[in-house]
């Protein structure tokens, strides 16, 4: 028996066109087509539109996204941390592991640019069409903490759970309580092996007892965490202290400078 194969007709160039003007909503072209579709400049108000459509999604997934402002991936110092697996982190910046549904944790002391970097993660998901979220622990837990009602403790929690990557920075720089340390449990069971999340923290997972110490939850939690996980250690002095003391260097030579300058006058 032969097999019959049905292909799909292609769409011609005006077909394609005004499937493009209909997603666009412009709906007095569309009203007008048979005397615009033929004109030369259509096309071209079609690709304006388009750009200014995805650059202002853009630019609200953005402010959605809560992400911060931020230096460039370029401006990375790699040579001052002592040590950081920079192959690594090109890696996750081909964003595998979020297709993978799977996590990234940045430890490291505070200062040594890990903030930093997962806030270019985040961007750089974000321009791969990636939903994202990013803040600090302590913000998004007394946040689900504070809700009162089972109603807006359930959409807090969406809000949380529904991105494609999560980004919690600065888990470990506070001591929570019980019922934090389980609405952390939470997220991170509701996103496991569904949804990638980053984490920074300044405390490697055998002192986060420290950071939730009453809570019985630590060991699971960090096991589900690690799953499947990507950890880049980040050792180093404060890069923050750095550029400190690199100011007060120069502040010091401007100093000097102009009391010269008022000596020979």
């Amino acid at each position: 028996m032969t097999k019959t194969i049905t292909t799909k007709p292609t769409m011609t160039t005006e077909e394609s066109l005004r499937a493009r003007v209909h997603a666009l909503g412009l709906h007095g072209v569309l009203s007008e087509w048979e005397d615009l579709a033929g004109e030369p400049w259509l096309k071209r108000l079609v690709e304006i539109e388009e750009t200014i459509k995805k650059q202002r999604s853009l630019d609200r997934r953005i402010r959605s996204a809560r992400i911060g402002q931020f230096k460039a991936i370029t401006d990375f110092d790699w040579e001052w941390p002592k040590s950081i697996d920079r192959d690594l982190v090109r890696e996750l910046f081909t964003f595998r592991f979020i297709e993978e549904s799977a996590n990234a944790i940045f430890v490291g002391p505070n200062g040594v640019g890990k903030t930093m970097l997962v806030q270019n993660l985040a961007y750089n998901a974000l321009l791969k069409g990636f939903t994202v979220r990013m803040t600090t622990a302590s913000e998004m837990l007394n946040d689900l903490a504070s809700r009162d009602g089972a109603q807006s403790y359930r959409r807090r929690l969406t809000h949380y759970c529904s991105p494609q990557l999560l980004v919690i920075d600065e888990v470990g720089y506070l001591s929570y309580d019980t019922r934090h340390a389980d609405l952390l449990f939470e997220i991170v069971t509701r996103r496991y092996q569904q949804k990638s999340i980053v984490i920074t923290t300044n405390k490697p997972f055998a002192e986060w007892n420290d950071t939730f110490p009453h809570a019985a939850c630590t060991v699971t939690l960090i096991d589900r965490l690690v799953h499947r996980s990507e950890i880049v250690e980040v050792d180093g002095e404060s890069y923050r202290l750095k550029e400190a003391k690199e100011q007060s260097a120069r502040r010091a030579q401007a100093r000097r400078k102009r009391n010269a300058e008022r000596t020979r006058t």
